[in-house]
């Protein structure tokens, strides 16, 4: 879906400048908002396209606030739409982050002060359970229940049990998909 037209880099400037003002949390808070613009609203991608994106974003070193964008206005409007959305959403969160921190800096001991940044972690919690609740939700359809859960606490495990980076356990699971035997009739009938 690559287009190069001035309405096209214009909505994926707005998309993006929205997501990077309201993208309280960092790149893991933002992943929500982007599915939001780039799946729901503007229909760039589909949700299949998203989570590999997501996916590959994650194995990737570097923050995946700048990932997801760049590759994202690559698709749709090329070298271009990658700039423009790279910038569009890093400026609005390089300007919210020096107004942020001059105020925080001069009135830190306010208690209201205190509160708000207490007050982003619930609502970004609740994004996030949105987002995974979506991701499960595609897995049974794609996999089914069990392999899904066996998945979860594979990965759960390896992760928080044995402390093994997520990226490696990413990249695992992209290996042995690519490796997967394709059956025709499954594959074509989805």
């Amino acid at each position: 879906m690559t287009t190069s037209t001035g309405k096209g880099l214009a909505d994926l400037f707005w998309a993006f400048t929205r997501i990077g003002l309201l993208g309280f949390g960092g790149g893991p808070a933002m992943i929500p908002l982007i599915r939001q613009e780039v799946v729901k609203r503007h229909h760039w991608l589909d949700d299949d396209e998203f989570a590999d994106i997501l996916a590959i974003g994650n194995t990737l070193p570097g923050p995946i606030a700048t990932k997801m964008p760049g590759y994202i206005g690559y698709r749709v409007g090329g070298i271009g739409g990658c700039i423009i959305a790279v910038a569009a959403v890093i400026l609005p969160m390089i300007a919210a982050m020096i107004a942020m921190l001059g105020i925080f800096s001069r009135y830190r001991d306010v208690a209201w002060i205190r509160g708000m940044g207490q007050a982003v972690v619930p609502v970004v919690m609740v994004m996030m359970a949105q987002l995974t609740l979506d991701f499960w939700n595609k897995s049974q359809l794609a996999l089914g229940w069990l392999v899904s859960l066996v998945m979860v606490v594979v990965a759960g495990g390896l992760i928080y049990v044995l402390g093994v980076h997520p990226g490696w356990v990413i990249g695992a699971l992209l290996v042995a998909a690519l490796l997967r035997p394709v059956t025709l009739g499954k594959e074509t009938s989805r």
